[in-house]
């Protein structure tokens, strides 16, 4: 069976949040300089535990982004291919209901999707930062967890299943749709 965490360098927590806060501000910089006619699109892996970049994990980021990107009018693309894992930044054209439609129907339907974040931004002035267009919205369920029925949040909020068990369940996912492939 593949095991894509493997190989690579584990992350420490300071790395993912400082990762974090350099997102937050390439998202907020974006967002305040793009037209209202554009969205601003972040996509990263949801990936658990300390390896979060390698290069199989880099290879399954590409393909999935790849996919997502086909149909859309990209204006702007910014690519980071970070230790803490594989991001993209994009404006596009489209209203960021429209895009953020598309990116429900890409995490929910596509083979990689689940594996993906993908954000659709907007500006909250009374935060005085942008903030993530919610499913919820538009009328949208919470993403489910990859292990069980309960939507996401709850189950990594209360740390409901290890990290290995996660890693394993990625790991079989990405086999399964290499096999089908």
């Amino acid at each position: 069976m593949i095991n894509l965490f493997a190989t690579g360098t584990p992350q420490e927590i300071n790395a993912v949040l400082a990762n974090r806060d350099q997102r937050a501000a390439l998202q907020n910089k974006l967002v305040c300089s793009t037209s209202s006619d554009k969205s601003v699109v972040t996509l990263k892996l949801n990936i658990p535990g300390p390896i979060k970049n390698n290069a199989a994990l880099t290879q399954l980021f590409k393909t999935g982004f790849a996919t997502f990107k086909q149909a859309l009018t990209i204006q702007r693309q910014i690519d980071w291919d970070q230790p803490t894992g594989p991001e993209a930044f994009l404006v596009v054209d489209g209203s960021p209901e429209k895009i953020k439609q598309r990116a429900v129907i890409f995490e929910d339907q596509h083979p990689l999707g689940r594996l993906f974040d993908v954000d659709v931004l907007t500006w909250q002035a009374d935060l005085q930062q942008a903030q993530p267009v919610s499913r919820q919205d538009f009328g949208q369920p919470a993403r489910r967890c990859l292990l069980c029925d309960q939507p996401a949040k709850v189950c990594a909020r209360s740390r409901r299943h290890t990290v290995a068990e996660l890693q394993a369940a990625i790991n079989q996912h990405y086999q399964l749709l290499m096999e089908t492939n």
